[in-house]
């Protein structure tokens, strides 16, 4: 989880966002010069200005300044120079240094106190050269906007210079949105722009900020993917945040007017960070006066995920999905970050949709193992590869207590449709896997291997949600009948991935226990689950394909034993063991006899 920057920089607290999961250092890199280095570029730049020249020596000297960013400090002398030199009318300064002289002043901007007056020049100087350069230059775009927001953000800024840059501002995001968002680390610098304006004092561009927010995602070019989503998501909450402790009520009336009319034209996407952001700013604030916000804001989620599960033709995780759906790995995510939520049926059906079809897309990998020829299965361990550093993995964890929550504030018939939902998966991930095992033992092992990562990662989610359901389930309130067959099939669900099993869990053994509690006195539940096993012949066939090719002895021993053992388990734990005596001993005499034939 994002934790508020610590930094000055809203931007490379952003960027950190996107490079946690993938094992990157989110921070700016860079090169400190020594203190003498520094001196002596400041002083090459004080030689340019007296002598109205820009040398490629000066060039070196900007670049020397900000590769020691992390430990410079620019105060009102320097940001004066450097403002000096920018407003040179004798000299041709390169298309280059630009972005360096943005920079050095954004420094300044974040870090120092600043006069009034010095502010004023910088904001004059920035918006002449916006009118005089041509944007077909896209290189000053990113630090230039940067910097006209942190400039409106600023207290010593006159209103008048503020709106100026607001307005600029507003306009380059509308023109070259396309440039701004090729990249994260551009994405970046433009959303932190539009986060300083947002935060600005002037609040009659707020909304606008926020409509071309929302109506650009998405759009040819524009911003795109989760790790752009989750930026705007913690801007939001960035901005806020300092409206919530400020009290600043007019900041967040615009927020609830956006959350209560949306748009045709803003982005499902945008829309859901948007309102995910607000809600992880009230839930880490711990405000109760903006409850009305608050609820706004998950309606507004709610609304996007119930008209996706029903384009999705309802609660199906089983249907003719070939790529992943980045909408509902937004709504999961969203919600995994958003804190404390309402419990709200879509929102339920859409994180269990989440977790089966993109935190753990088995049926999706299966199948392309299944269709895809042998040549192309390098691209698809590249995919598989590229699942296990994505975002909606690694969340997954946090996404099934969100998904947990919500199970545990549904009512009866809710709670039904999960259920089955991830019963039936586990039963259909056991066939998969053998299916698939047929065609890779031996040729692709690595293969294998990232595939039982994810399921395995499955099959701690299943565990997790059995032990809600023993605790929400098999009490006074549930009749008996529901009990047993709920029970019974939490049982057959972890025989069916009990071969991912590679930890010792308190959730599995307090859900056995559950379990074994509720059936070990029905006689007719015991049998059902036993007869749910199926012969070892079975289990090592399928459909003319011998299994034996595949698996090792000991392999083939080790997988029906584990479909036998909670049947044991529920044997060895029953008073009266007469009564399922011969149906065991006929189990092992069928293991026995199969195994040594």
């Amino acid at each position: 989880m994002a934790k508020q920057p610590q930094s000055f920089f809203v931007e490379e607290w952003l960027l950190s966002i996107t490079v946690i999961s993938s094992n990157k250092n989110g921070s700016t890199q860079s090169s400190t010069y020594s203190a003498q280095a520094i001196i002596q570029a400041w002083a090459d730049l004080r030689e340019s200005l007296k002598h109205q020249s820009f040398l490629a020596h000066h060039l070196q000297a900007l670049k020397i300044l900000i590769s020691s960013q992390a430990a410079l400090h620019v105060a009102d002398p320097q940001a004066k120079l450097l403002i000096s030199i920018l407003s040179l009318q004798s000299v041709s300064l390169p298309q280059e240094s630009y972005p360096l002289f943005f920079r050095l002043l954004y420094i300044w901007v974040r870090k120092s106190r600043q006069s009034s007056m010095l502010v004023e020049s910088a904001i004059d100087i920035l918006l002449n050269i916006f009118s005089c350069q041509s944007h077909s230059e896209k290189r000053y775009l990113s630090e230039g906007i940067i910097l006209l927001g942190a400039l409106s953000f600023q207290t010593s800024a006159s209103e008048k210079s503020k709106s100026l840059c607001l307005e600029l501002l507003c306009k380059l995001l509308e023109k070259e949105y396309r440039f701004m968002f090729l990249s994260d680390e551009l994405a970046s610098s433009a959303l932190a722009a539009a986060g300083y304006a947002l935060s600005s004092p002037v609040k009659i561009f707020f909304g606008r900020i926020l409509d071309i927010l929302l109506s650009i995602w998405g759009q040819e070019g524009g911003p795109f993917g989760i790790s752009q989503g989750l930026m705007l998501l913690h801007l939001i909450e960035w901005v806020l945040s300092n409206s919530l402790n400020l009290r600043s009520l007019d900041t967040i009336d615009l927020v609830r007017e956006l959350m209560e009319n949306v748009k045709p034209t803003h982005s499902s996407f945008a829309v859901v960070m948007v309102a995910a952001g607000v809600l992880r700013a009230i839930n880490r604030s711990g405000s109760s006066g903006v409850m009305q916000l608050k609820y706004f804001a998950e309606e507004r989620i709610e609304i996007v995920a119930r008209d996706l599960v029903s384009a999705t033709k309802g609660f199906d995780y089983d249907g003719n999905q070939s790529r992943p759906n980045l909408l509902l790995q937004c709504i999961a995510l969203a919600l995994a970050r958003s804190g404390s939520l309402s419990y709200r049926a879509s929102l339920l059906e859409s994180l269990g949709l989440a977790l089966l079809t993109e935190a753990f897309p088995l049926q999706r990998i299966y199948d392309k193992v299944l269709k895809f020829p042998e040549e192309n299965r390098e691209t698809l361990l590249g995919e598989i590869k590229d699942h296990i550093n994505s975002f909606i993995f690694k969340e997954a964890g946090a996404i099934t207590g969100v998904f947990c929550n919500q199970y545990a504030s549904a009512n009866e018939d809710c709670r039904s449709i999960v259920e089955n939902l991830i019963w039936d998966y586990c039963q259909a991930v056991y066939l998969w896997h053998r299916q698939a095992t047929v065609l890779l033992v031996g040729r692709g092992d690595e293969l294998i291997n990232d595939i039982g990562k994810i399921a395995e990662s499955s099959f701690l989610m299943v565990v997790v949600f059995a032990l809600g359901v023993t605790k929400h389930r098999l009490n006074s309130r549930i009749d008996r009948e529901t009990q047993l067959q709920i029970s019974v099939r939490i049982l057959v669900s972890f025989s069916c991935m009990e071969y991912f099993h590679r930890m010792r869990l308190p959730e599995y053994m307090d859900t056995i226990r559950s379990i074994i509690a509720c059936v070990q006195e029905n006689e007719s539940a015991c049998v059902t689950f036993i007869d749910t096993m199926p012969t070892y012949r079975d289990l090592v066939n399928d459909h003319g394909i011998t299994f034996c090719l595949c698996y090792s002895f000991s392999t083939k021993l080790e997988i029906f034993l584990v479909k036998l053992t909670h049947a044991l388990q529920i044997f060895l734990s029953y008073p009266n063991r007469s009564i399922y005596g011969p149906l065991m001993r006929f189990k092992l005499l069928e293991l026995y006899s199969t195994c040594v034939l």
